[in-house]
């Protein structure tokens, strides 16, 4: 199984990294280190994520690491990061 980031999913990581940053800069790099580790492990277990609820398409998964959804696609043998999204938002059906 390879594992591709999107553009969106690195760019979404990084303005969490430099939000959280602003009050500690600790925190931050905790927090993207452990939304980099849930990715990881989605090599060996590509289906463990449910299906995201708002758009109802098997190929399209999420993994939730504290207050974010990790939303990713499958595609044969590949998982796209398609975007790390703050739970408490609206979900952005179809961007």
């Amino acid at each position: 199984m390879t594992l591709l980031w999107t553009r969106r999913a690195i760019a979404d990581v990084q303005a969490i990294k430099q939000f959280i940053a602003k009050d500690s800069p600790h925190a931050a790099q905790l927090v993207t280190q452990r939304l980099v580790a849930v990715v990881d492990r989605l090599i060996l277990f590509p289906q463990s994520g449910r299906i995201v609820p708002e758009l109802a398409d098997p190929q399209i998964r999420e993994v939730v690491q504290g207050s974010y959804r990790i939303v990713y696609r499958l595609i044969e043998k590949q998982v796209h990061v398609l975007t790390v999204h703050h739970a408490a938002r609206l979900f952005p059906i179809g961007q």
